[in-house]
């Protein structure tokens, strides 16, 4: 697969179901259990009248509710009534809601066709099931102003297992870039860095492993999830191994980097300087998706685009050349500073109604960019905050283990149930911690740059057909 399509939601292509109407029920059929296929402008079914529907809701209240199924024949809906069947007649109600959608000629009879959207991978194969029956799929030019549904890669089991990251957050545009691989890398790295302790991080790998297997019954329904919790107790490992904390300062590896508590002020450097390259990266995407958006204009002038941009990179580069000494460095950062306000004026000028107020609105917008684009860098210093506060309460629970293990026998005892209750504590704890707060740092100060307006999900039209007991779906 090229590069291009890894970072992309997945291709939609514009269609039209067309069905003769005699085999229109046929046709539908196989769409349903396809489930490759969003249409548009389906209704609800009205009230009354000789329908599945009005059977439906009579039987449902004296026999409850079922999943939705389709018979792969035409039905008698009186049989179904006095069979019980209400799963059936709820797929007969899907049925009767899309044929009554479908656009006919004017004799009413003849053809019948509707439109919508499916991916362009399922279209050949959609058409192929459809032929059998005496369908087929059109292709129609995608209509002006409407952007398709979005549809994230899922393909494979570590990707789905980070997609909800982004869905939690909103649909993504469909004209976006697919920001799912980049949002977990991030994920990870601001987890290890807050939970950084070599023995919880296998920990984690552990119970990792644990969901992979599928073994422990009441793990099972998380199984698909192993990845994001491998990926969170590799890199707390990592940071572990950097800081020289093993279940704390335990002494049993050495500090490779730096030792949280005693370089504290290093460390909160460091989680800044992850913030801003972290951010960068959200600039660079954030750009390119203003430019997919809305053309050459939104890119520049947004405040997520080439003008916020402008201001970061400036800031940073004055930041720089007061902490290098160099003159070239903070003469760079003021022109950049320059030109991103001169391009954020321009962009709000131009949403501003006019005259004193529409200034006034110029001037709170740009204080409010500033202001929110230092807050954003400085947000970032919980990485280091978090990540002291977990070393120093894995510290506390190790010392006090030293000082209970030289008294004998029921010191020894004392001492491991400290030190097994305070690692559990501290992994329950802080895992929920830094687990939250790297969300709140990919939301906030991450997506709010990614995104500006947000898409909506690709939702296929999908009932299943009822088959015998045993017999897998053809989906």
């Amino acid at each position: 697969m090229r590069l291009p399509e890894l970072v992309r939601p997945i291709r939609m292509r514009r269609i039209a179901v067309v069905a003769p109407a005699a085999a229109l029920r046929d046709v539908l059929v196989r769409v349903a259990d396809a489930g490759s296929v969003q249409f548009d402008g389906i209704g609800s079914v009205e009230p009354g009248g000789d329908t599945a529907a009005s059977r439906l809701r009579a039987l449902v209240s004296t026999t409850g509710t079922a999943p939705a199924v389709l018979s792969p024949t035409a039905v008698n809906l009186d049989e179904l009534v006095r069979a019980g069947r209400a799963d059936l007649l709820a797929g007969e109600a899907e049925l009767e809601r899309h044929a009554g959608a479908a656009v006919r000629d004017d004799g009413g009879g003849g053809v019948a066709a509707l439109a919508g959207w499916c991916p362009s991978s399922s279209a050949a194969l959609l058409a192929a099931r459809l032929r059998e029956v005496g369908g087929s799929v059109v292709r129609l030019p995608a209509p002006r102003g409407i952007d398709p549904p979005t549809l994230l890669r899922d393909d494979n089991t570590v990707r789905r297992s980070f997609t909800p990251l982004v869905r939690t957050y909103g649909t993504v545009p469909y004209r976006d870039l697919d920001p799912t691989v980049p949002s977990a890398l991030a994920y990870v790295l601001m987890f290890g860095m807050m939970f950084g302790d070599a023995g919880h991080g296998l920990l984690v790998l552990i119970l990792a492993a644990l969901l992979w297997s599928g073994r422990v019954r009441w793990l099972a329904r998380w199984r698909s999830i192993w990845p994001f919790v491998a990926g969170a107790g590799a890199t707390s490992t990592i940071f572990g191994v950097l800081y020289g904390e093993f279940f704390g300062p335990t002494g049993v590896i050495p500090v490779l980097w730096l030792s949280p508590l005693d370089q504290p002020v290093p460390l909160l450097a460091a989680g800044i300087g992850v913030g801003a390259v972290l951010l960068a990266v959200a600039y660079g995407i954030g750009v390119y998706n203003r430019w997919r958006e809305g053309g050459l204009a939104m890119a520049l002038y947004s405040s997520s685009g080439v003008a916020g941009t402008a201001l970061f990179l400036g800031f940073g580069a004055v930041a720089a050349g007061i902490y290098l000494h160099g003159p070239v460095w903070m003469i760079a950062g003021v022109l950049l500073v320059v030109a991103g306000l001169g391009l954020a004026t321009i962009g709000l000028a131009a949403e501003s109604p006019g005259g004193g107020s529409g200034a006034m609105t110029v001037v709170i917008g740009l204080l409010d960019l500033i202001i929110r684009l230092g807050s954003n860098v400085v947000s970032f210093a919980r990485l280091a905050a978090f990540g002291l506060t977990h070393a120093a309460l894995a510290m506390l629970f190790w010392r006090g283990t030293v000082a209970l293990a030289p008294h004998g026998p029921l010191g020894v005892i004392s001492a491991a149930v400290l030190f097994i209750l305070g690692t559990a504590v501290a992994c329950s704890l802080e895992a929920l911690v830094a687990g939250v707060q790297a969300m709140r740092l990919e939301y906030y100060e991450l997506f709010s740059r990614v995104f500006e307006t947000e898409g909506r999900p690709f939702q296929p039209w999908h009932v299943p057909l009822a088959r015998p007991a045993g017999e897998e779906s053809t989906r």
